[in-house]
């Protein structure tokens, strides 16, 4: 998450949260399209009898069972390859947070899916922010993130999915935006 700390002059804390495009996704989504398509040109090659890998001849595997399964195997790893590239290309995630003491608004703004509810756009009024909370769940599935406490709605997330944030940093995300609310900061 990319934050534009506040000055005196300036009015607007912006938060950018980073979507599905992360260099991890891409590395997973090529190495499932690699594997996928060697299972498939596999299952390809002993149905047809012609090599069509370059590392190694899968002419001689038995087009039933073996070949009809690493075939099936590449199929379905090619769908999800398709998943995988698509999320990266539509961006899934991306978003930021706006606080603005001139409007006197909170905007959260995330982009999903395509299609009628592709813009999740939520706007309240920055006097109904009533406190900023930390989580932190160390163990086998650590989670790390800042929730914005507001009235009637609850939590509402602020930080992205995936990875957890260092501690000391968002420590200090926390404690600049408890500030610039002028709100208290829970769960630490």
């Amino acid at each position: 998450m990319t934050v534009s700390a506040p000055s005196s002059s300036d009015q607007v804390l912006r938060q950018e949260i980073v979507g599905s495009r992360r260099w991890s996704n891409y590395l997973w989504a090529s190495v499932v399209t690699l594997g996928a398509t060697g299972f498939l040109l596999s299952g390809l090659s002993s149905y047809f009898g012609i090599n069509l890998l370059l590392v190694s001849d899968a002419t001689q595997l038995r087009f039933v069972p073996q070949g009809l399964v690493m075939g099936l195997y590449g199929t379905a790893g090619l769908l999800l390859a398709t998943y995988l590239w698509l999320t990266v290309v539509w961006d899934l995630g991306w978003g930021y947070n706006e606080f603005n003491r001139q409007t006197k608004k909170i905007t959260i703004y995330r982009q999903g899916y395509p299609g009628k509810n592709r813009r999740v756009e939520l706007v309240y009024p920055i006097g109904d922010a009533i406190a900023v909370r930390v989580q932190i769940k160390e163990g086998l599935n650590p989670k790390r993130a800042l929730y914005l406490r507001v009235k009637g709605r609850g939590d509402l997330p602020l930080t992205r999915v995936g990875q957890p944030m260092p501690l000391a940093e968002l420590e200090a995300q926390g404690a600049d935006l408890a500030r610039f609310l002028g709100v208290p900061l829970e769960g630490l």
